[in-house]
């Protein structure tokens, strides 16, 4: 199976680096009125770093590292050359570049050529569902940045690249000795020269990305004229400032790399509005990509984000207040906040509250509150929440769990514990006290009603309904593991230890006790999820959670939904970049404990 390096910025994502050669197969942008993100691909490859010796291509074998954890670099060394390749994506920049240099290792001199091929077949948009787009793909040579220009315009512009490799104006000329040709949407950008022993060059390709020609092509002369170096420091800086330092060198990298992918993948800015927005991951690896969740976004990633950058974690939250407050509770939307996919899950309308006490805990911002399209989103969040309480009983129902299937019982312990949490947040936000009053009798309520004895010890159960019925089960995505975490119990509770101890046994069919990854699955991905793990992590079992970490490699450092219980490898929803947040924000948080 192909193993992919992954890096990215606000504005462009790299989701699928081959680590075998390096190729760049596609490169991904957020498109607010197209309610979703475009992908630009070609035929196996769209940029494809190369070498040539006296003509000759070379296969290159890449040996990877990466600064920061997120800038990839690869070197390819044999008993002559060193060829190396850097991906950057620069923070606050339209675009990418790309760094290739030789170094010619021999006692006699070489003729090397380095660059780049690659070519321009399709350009899909996604939400979670991928759809060629089969009409507007042009390409012409352009002044604005002296090569040549994609542009995706099916009667109006989408979507446009353009790189560079010089500029002839004044003061500001570059010249890097770098040619060019192209055929149609085929390319080849490249650098020659024979090297005497112990001599290297380099050529510097930067790739801009923006609505139409012009903003692609400057976005590319910009970055070209601040320089790789410029770029690459100024990128290196914020990524040191924002990472996380532990004593324990694996368990920093996985850290990190969550870290970093869930920043750039579980949100962006929109290249035609420049607007932020979140969502499950703006890989087109993900199985429902660049789409929102309230739950995945606000309770998993964002928790980390805010860890990471508590102003733009500030943009952020206003920014889905904005667009997502009319549907807070729904379960998924366009990036725009328009429904995608219908049906009621009370976790999702607690999620923003929850997100929103976390920003104010962690910053001391509480003007935030005052606004008035907060203040209106909480008085919407209250009465979507009234209209599901039961007539008689202080608990509230969902449509849809967790993981987004249909319920058995519609009173679901750990959402009622959201709905509790949610209500004794809003008592003091919305200056009414009586809903704390509420909060308790929800927990009395979920005392009463959701504990039931199983083999002579009182438990937690699943779901209810409240004529008798209910279940044993758990889900990942919204874990009874989580009370404590929520403040709803202490871990001492013995009706939560029951219940945990229950669902980790090997007589629970989905725990997968026993096995190498001895983390919980659901039906919806029967397999030991990701997310589990966090919970672990979260619930007092660090130390087999940690254990778990360092037997799988997940999406190849990068979370996914489920492992294979026995050897670790991905199962289901690589590239899965909310679930990489909570993965992040859940060691940060057992590191700092």
């Amino acid at each position: 199976m192909e193993h992919y390096q992954v890096t990215g910025n606000e504005y462009v994502s790299l989701p699928t680096i081959r680590e075998s050669d390096g190729a760049i197969e596609g490169i991904s942008c957020l498109f607010m009125r197209l309610k979703g993100m475009l992908e630009m691909k070609g035929q196996g490859r769209f940029i494809q770093p190369y070498i040539e010796l006296y003509g000759k291509q070379i296969a290159v074998s890449p040996v990877w590292s990466r600064e920061h954890f997120w800038i990839p670099s690869f070197e390819s060394t044999t008993n002559d050359f060193s060829f190396r390749c850097t991906y950057l994506a620069p923070i606050g920049e339209r675009g990418f570049g790309l760094r290739l240099s030789v170094l010619n290792k021999d006692t006699a001199p070489h003729k090397f050529t380095i660059g780049v091929t690659g070519d321009w077949s399709q350009t899909l948009h996604t939400v979670n569902e991928s759809i060629c787009l089969d009409t507007g793909r042009m390409v012409k040579d352009s002044g604005w940045n002296h090569m040549f220009v994609f542009q995706q315009v099916p009667g109006i512009p989408l979507i446009a690249f353009a790189p560079i490799i010089g500029d002839n104006q004044p003061f500001s000329e570059i010249d890097q000795g770098a040619e060019w040709e192209r055929r149609d949407y085929e390319y080849r950008i490249f650098k020659s020269a024979t090297l005497p022993p112990d001599t290297s060059i380099q050529l510097d390709i930067f790739f801009g990305i923006g609505y139409e020609e012009v903003s692609a092509a400057t976005s590319a002369k910009e970055m070209l004229r601040q320089g790789f170096d410029t770029l690459l420091q100024r990128t290196a800086s914020w990524l040191y400032e924002r990472e996380k330092r532990i004593d324990d060198p694996v368990i920093e990298t996985l850290l990190n790399i969550n870290l970093f992918f869930s920043f750039f993948y579980a949100s962006g800015r929109t290249i035609d509005t420049e607007e932020l927005c979140m969502m499950t991951s703006r890989s087109p690896r993900y199985y429902v990509s660049a789409a929102y969740w309230d739950r995945d976004s606000l309770l998993w990633a964002f928790p980390a984000i805010v860890e990471a950058d508590v102003c733009y974690a500030r943009e952020l939250l206003l920014s889905v207040f904005h667009l997502q407050g009319r549907n807070f509770g729904i379960h998924s939307r366009f990036i725009d906040g328009t429904v995608l996919e219908p049906g009621f899950e009370l976790d999702e309308l607690c999620a923003p509250v929850i997100a929103l006490e976390r920003y104010v805990q962690k910053t001391g911002d509480k003007g935030i509150l005052q606004r008035a399209e907060i203040q209106e989103s909480l008085t919407g969040i209250l009465e979507k929440l009234n209209n599901r309480k039961h007539p008689e009983v202080d608990l509230y129902s969902t449509f849809l769990q967790p993981t987004d299937d249909m319920h058995l019982y519609p009173y679901l312990t750990y959402n009622n514990v959201l709905a509790w949490k949610t209500l004794n947040i809003l008592s003091v936000w919305l200056n009414q006290p009586e809903l704390a009053v509420r909060a308790e009798k929800v927990k009395k309520a979920i005392q009463t009603h959701c504990v039931h004895m199983h083999e002579g010890k009182p438990i937690y159960a699943w779901s209810v309904d409240l004529n008798g019925h209910w279940d044993i089960y758990d889900e990942p995505p919204g874990s009874l593991q989580l009370l404590p975490f929520y403040g709803f119990c202490k871990a001492e509770d013995s009706v939560w230890q029951n219940t945990v101890s229950l669902i980790r046994d090997k007589s629970y069919p989905l725990s997968f006790a026993g096995h190498h990854i001895a983390e919980i699955g659901c039906k919806h991905a029967p397999h030991p999820w990701v997310l589990s793990i966090c919970n672990s992590l979260l619930a007092g079992f660090s130390k087999t959670a940690l254990e778990h970490l360092r037997r799988t490699r997940m999406d190849n450092g990068v979370a996914c939904e489920s492992v294979d219980e026995d050897t670790g490898a991905c199962v289901t929803g690589a590239a899965f970049a909310t679930c990489a947040g909570f993965l992040a924000f859940a060691l940060m948080r057992h590191y700092d404990e």
